[in-house]
């Protein structure tokens, strides 16, 4: 039902959901406000994260529905798409790095209509629990030039060979990874775990990498996504020879760029995320990037 009410009306419901469900649970809440005072935000700049959460909720049911032949087209426009342009035409391979602000699953569409064609993207993501939701999920996000990696060991050897034959990965690396696939690193100076993967993969393909946001435009007229290379570099692996230090100095490389991004909008950020929670456990570690064939 949802995919059939147009965005502007998706939206409006979606920032009263935001608002219920801030309203309706103290433990949200508490979690949003202290993370948002851990950034050391003021409220005020970050208040309309609450209605901007539940604009997210309400535009997936249209996201994930869209057909194939129903292009994004006019309701997304780029900034420093040159970046990726130029990324592209080196064909060394491109990881995407966002954080989880904004309308962060508009952005794996609207890679694949804009660049899929010249360079196919593989998105990570985290399969569903239920089979229903995971079957819709995979269906939408499964289309032409586009992808999905599930963060699993199959997922990971899957994005290594896309990388090696010059394709695109997209990664959000402020989520938290299970338990040996990352390493405790400051975020808004608290030690949050966070995952290795994005680095690792940048540093053992000698891949490209560039941080991006689609944030979601007023009164559900679309949406900008915004491309901007790193202004800190990932430490050169020949540089640090102790293998924990150098996934320490680069998960903070990471996390100062994500901060970076959310700083630019924290009106669009997932304050409420989970972030600082412990892994949970994985019995399998993730290969690097020189075991996968």
């Amino acid at each position: 039902m949802g995919a059939r009410l147009p965005l502007p009306l998706l939206h409006g419901v979606g920032a009263l959901l935001g608002w219920l469900a801030y309203g309706g649970s103290p433990t949200y809440r508490r979690r949003l406000r202290t993370h948002v005072a851990q950034a050391g935000l003021p409220w005020p700049v970050a208040r309309p994260a609450i209605a901007s959460a539940g604009r997210m909720v309400a535009e997936l049911p249209w996201l994930w529905s869209r057909g194939p032949d129903e292009p994004l087209g006019d309701l997304v426009r780029w900034e420093g798409a040159e970046h990726m342009e130029a990324a592209l035409a080196a064909g060394h391979g491109l990881v995407l790095l966002t954080p989880h602000i904004g309308s962060f699953e508009i952005i794996g569409q609207a890679y694949a209509e804009r660049f899929g064609a010249q360079q196919p993207m593989t998105a990570l993501y985290r399969p569903a629990r239920k089979a229903w939701l995971r079957d819709l999920v995979a269906q939408s996000r499964n289309r032409p030039g586009l992808e999905t990696a599930p963060a699993t060991l199959a997922g990971v050897r899957q994005m290594i060979r896309a990388l090696r034959k010059g394709g695109t990965i997209g990664l959000l690396p402020d989520q938290v990874p299970p338990e040996g696939l990352g390493v405790w690193a400051p975020f808004f100076g608290r030690e949050a775990y966070t995952m290795t993967l994005a680095a690792r993969l940048v540093q053992q393909t000698g891949a490209a990498w560039l941080l991006l946001v689609c944030e979601r435009l007023p009164a559900g007229r679309g949406y900008v996504i915004r491309v901007q290379p790193p202004v800190e570099p990932l430490p050169d692996p020949r540089d640090e020879p102790d293998a924990e230090r150098l996934a320490l100095r680069s998960a903070g490389v990471v996390n100062r760029a994500m901060e970076t991004l959310i700083r630019q909008n924290p009106g669009q950020y997932l304050w409420g995320y989970h972030r600082y929670k412990a892994p949970r456990p994985i019995d399998t570690p993730a290969p690097t990037p020189s075991d996968a064939a």
